[in-house]
């Protein structure tokens, strides 16, 4: 099995580093979204990308033209998988829109085509019946800021052919990522099961009225010496992100304090549009957060 053009289905925040960083190492990339004005969306992104491989990975002008000379656009399914080897799935965290994805996705792509999933919590097991291709079909998932957090958790489901997973191992290789095979299902992974955790940890004592935001991070800063809070953090992910993990949590627990949590999240974010980094505020502002002020740790 040989990879040659990748197709990534969605272009928000992780769907838009995954195209941009495969296209940096050298693979012709289809981006796929649901409509032309956010592809559009996404050139403006990948111009901010350019600028931070410049500063992270000192690339060269050379380098990115290639990158940007490896992408191409799509807002019709069948368009954009017709040549695709890999589909990269990186649409909402939302089972039913994943399965409904999917059951168009096996209908439009040749029979050769590798599907992966880089959801953050949800098993590949659960949607492989809808793959319709389920040997073909595993999850790789990537952090957030790829270029420089790159970590790429391969984990298939009990039906993966081992030589897909190879395959996608070494295409996660090729492309920059440091490959962390996972030898069974496991919601979250690696990355996740330790995050989700502290994130939720800290959320918590934010909404129980416990701690203000910037107290809350200062406090872990000082303490572990690291350089970004959990709020910090969750900027970067994006509030969408843990608003959708939130709410499938209190969805399925009935919790009252993932209920309230939701809430919270949806009033004082989701509904004025401060989704974090990429929006330009979430619960810091930006691009000159407060907790990288010199003072913040004082």
């Amino acid at each position: 099995m040989e990879i040659n053009n990748v197709t990534v289905a969605g272009s928000g925040v992780l769907g838009a580093q995954i195209a941009f960083q495969t296209a940096f190492y050298g693979y012709k990339v289809t981006v796929y979204d649901i409509s032309d004005a956010i592809l559009e969306k996404a050139k403006i992104t990948f111009n901010r990308l350019s600028t931070a491989y410049k500063e992270d990975l000192k690339a060269t002008d050379h380098q990115l033209e290639t990158a940007f000379n490896n992408l191409n656009y799509s807002s019709d399914l069948s368009l954009a998988v017709k040549d695709a080897d890999l589909v990269i799935e990186a649409i909402p965290e939302n089972p039913k829109i994943k399965m409904d994805f999917y059951e168009k996705l096996s209908k439009a792509a040749p029979l050769k085509t590798i599907f992966a999933t880089n959801s953050s919590t949800l098993l590949p097991s659960q949607f492989a019946k809808s793959t319709h291709r389920p040997s073909q079909f595993l999850a790789l998932h990537f952090a957030n800021e790829i270029w420089k957090h790159n970590t790429a958790e391969i984990m298939g489901h009990s039906g993966t052919d081992p030589q897909v997973f190879e395959t996608v191992v070494s295409f996660a290789k090729s492309i920059g990522m440091v490959a962390l095979p996972l030898h069974k299902e496991q919601p979250g992974y690696i990355v996740n099961s330790l995050l989700v955790p502290f994130l939720s940890a800290a959320t918590n004592l934010l909404v129980e009225g416990v701690a203000d935001v910037a107290t809350i991070d200062k406090t872990w800063m000082v303490a572990t010496g690291a350089p970004v809070g959990p709020f910090g953090i969750l900027d970067i992910v994006g509030i969408t992100t843990a608003y959708n993990i939130n709410k499938m949590a209190a969805d399925s627990t009935k919790d009252p304090l993932k209920i309230k949590t939701v809430e919270y999240l949806k009033t004082n974010f989701i509904d004025s549009g401060k989704l974090g980094v990429a929006a330009g505020e979430g619960f810091y502002q930006y691009p000159n957060p407060e907790y990288k002020k010199e003072d913040f740790l004082k």
